[in-house]
């Protein structure tokens, strides 16, 4: 049995950062549990670049923005297991894990950081109709073999969905002498950033084909061909518009889950909306001492807004040590018309904090307002606002009128 005042859980962006604002803050018993044999999470693989452009006034690739992070905490002798899992954490913060070299280890942690990212949404959640070929990949396991492992994953490519990665893996496919014959997205709008349509898909002139998904899958040992069809305003194939396109690779880049089973062994109570726990303005979930940030909370379009976020995590989680508890929040915010989710849930009207969402559909000419009853506390005018991109917008306590809930509308 150990006894540690802060375990993190992952050692991705946003636990590395936690870890640091931890230090700085004061507290010196400091244990990160990463199951990957080395720390920085997804970043490893990330191998283009446009990363740290808001945290550090420059773009790097992920393995750089990484391993910034790795050497300050190395420097600051923070301890990290890696090879390590954790098998649970129970409501009164006992956190159970396995490692590789020290066995089984059982930690009584004073707070718990909850910083285990998300995992990608596959085959087998969308029950796409077909055979079961070799030659179907989820994007993050298609970027893993060949930015890590030089394994060529196929040659005649076709790409469900217009996630982030997938389209960087477009971009990254056709630089390794693929062809990617189209980019598939159900919904009428990509719902990857901008910037990564225009460099990933319109300067390498690879199709992006919207309200189209596939309806069956082909080939017995490997992947034949595709079958994709249009779909109405509902998602449903339209009878009579499938086209069957060959092909040796199906990328699938429909999405990201919060990995959140830990959290719901220790009581947490997570948010349909989300797939992330319900939190405070401390990033405090339901369970006194236990905090959630980064991807767990919820997916986020941008790692710099992961470091910021797990960094304001840490904050909280420094005074909860050192000062024994965090104001209560009682009162609720609620996700009005246009507005997806919006973290977080609960505030306390006492103290700023900063607010993140994301609307439901890409609006023009819209103002992102919070109201307080009757009161309008915030207006945010945007000229376009879209899905792929996370808002955030600052709070004032000044502005807070104490006993009511706040409600975020895109109007």
């Amino acid at each position: 049995m150990m006894h540690e005042q802060a375990v993190i859980v992952g050692g991705g962006p946003a636990g590395l950062a936690a870890a640091l604002r931890l230090r700085e803050k004061g507290v010196k018993d400091i244990l990160i549990l990463e199951r990957e044999h080395k720390p920085g999470g997804i970043l490893r693989q990330c191998i283009h670049d446009g990363f740290g452009l808001m945290r550090f006034g420059e773009s790097l690739s992920g393995p750089e923005y990484a391993q910034r992070f790795i050497d300050r905490v190395e420097e600051a002798g923070i301890r990290c297991i890696t090879d390590c899992t954790v098998l649970d954490i129970t409501h009164d913060k006992l956190v159970t894990a396995v490692s590789r070299n020290l066995g089984l280890l059982q930690i009584q942690a004073d707070a718990v950081l909850l910083t285990m990212g998300c995992r990608e949404r596959t085959r087998g959640a969308l029950a796409t109709p077909g055979t079961r070929p070799a030659g179907v990949y989820t994007a993050g396991v298609a970027q893993s073999y060949i930015n890590l492992q030089n394994v060529m994953v196929g040659r005649e490519i076709v790409i469900l969905g217009s996630g982030d990665i997938g389209l960087i893996m477009a971009r990254r496919l056709t630089l390794e002498g693929a062809h990617v014959k189209g980019v598939y997205e159900v919904q009428p709008y990509p719902s990857g950033l901008p910037r990564n349509i225009e460099q990933c898909l319109n300067d390498y002139h690879i199709p992006l084909h919207l309200s189209h998904t596939v309806v069956d899958i082909r080939g017995r040992e490997r992947l034949t061909s595709v079958v994709v069809a249009q779909c109405d305003e509902r998602f449903r194939p339209i009878p009579g518009t499938e086209e069957e396109i060959p092909c040796d690779t199906l990328i699938l880049s429909v999405g990201l889950i919060p990995e959140n089973e830990l959290s719901l062994a220790a009581g947490v109570e997570l948010d349909a909306r989300t797939r992330g726990a319900f939190v405070d303005e401390h990033y405090q979930t339901g369970v006194p001492g236990i905090f959630a940030a980064g991807n767990v909370l919820h997916v986020h379009d941008l790692v710099d807004f992961v470091s910021l976020e797990a960094e304001a995590l840490a904050d909280s989680a420094a005074e909860y040590l050192l000062c024994g508890s965090l104001p209560e929040c009682s009162l609720e915010v609620k996700a009005g018309s246009n507005v997806g989710h919006v973290i977080p849930q609960r505030f306390s009207a006492t103290r700023s904090f900063t607010l993140s969402l994301r609307v439901r559909q890409p609006l023009k000419d819209v103002s992102i307002v919070v109201r307080q009853g009757e009161k309008e506390v915030l207006r945010k005018k945007m000229r376009k606002a879209l899905p792929a991109e996370m808002i955030q917008l600052p709070i004032k306590a000044e502005k807070l009128i104490p006993g009511v809930e706040l409600e975020v509308s895109a109007e």
